[in-house]
């Protein structure tokens, strides 16, 4: 199956569970932006809140190419909560699998996520943010994808 998420500009939806050490788990939501220039770059911006808790919300903003044909990229990424960070991903046939690393953390703060394909407008999501060996807090939700207005 082809992916649409990331390698076609679109707009998303998000939606599912946050969990973080020691804590229930919260509702979160969020809208995710895909933008490609000519160059083969692509800008990602997701804005994820928590309507039913008091937990700040998280923005972040990817940065990264990928060639037409490839199936490995690189990025760059602001986090509001992690600061700047800088990770790599794989478009598996059936998923899209992104590791993340925290620049200059002494914390030594890392991440992953895998976007598991339902059908071409729709993906289950799974991810964590670990500080050292210690998982810290994960997510997991549905992502599809909304008309084209």
């Amino acid at each position: 199956m082809s992916h649409r998420f990331l390698v076609e500009a679109g707009r998303w939806t998000i939606e599912g569970s946050w969990l973080e050490r020691d804590g229930l788990p919260v509702l979160v939501k969020g809208k995710i932006l895909i933008a490609w220039s000519r160059d083969n770059w692509f800008t990602m911006v997701t804005k994820l809140v928590f309507p039913e808790s008091e937990r700040e919300g998280i923005a972040l903003q990817y940065r990264g190419r990928l060639n037409a044909g490839d199936r490995q990229y690189n990025f760059v990424l602001q986090h509001s909560a992690l600061g700047r960070v800088e990770g790599e991903g794989w478009l598996a046939p059936e998923s899209i699998v992104q590791r993340y690393w925290v620049l200059g953390d002494r914390q030594r703060r890392t991440g992953f996520e895998t976007l598991y394909t339902l059908d071409r407008d729709r993906y289950y999501m799974s991810s964590s943010i670990m500080a050292g060996h210690y998982l810290q807090s994960t997510m997991e939700a549905h992502v599809e994808r909304q008309p084209m207005q």
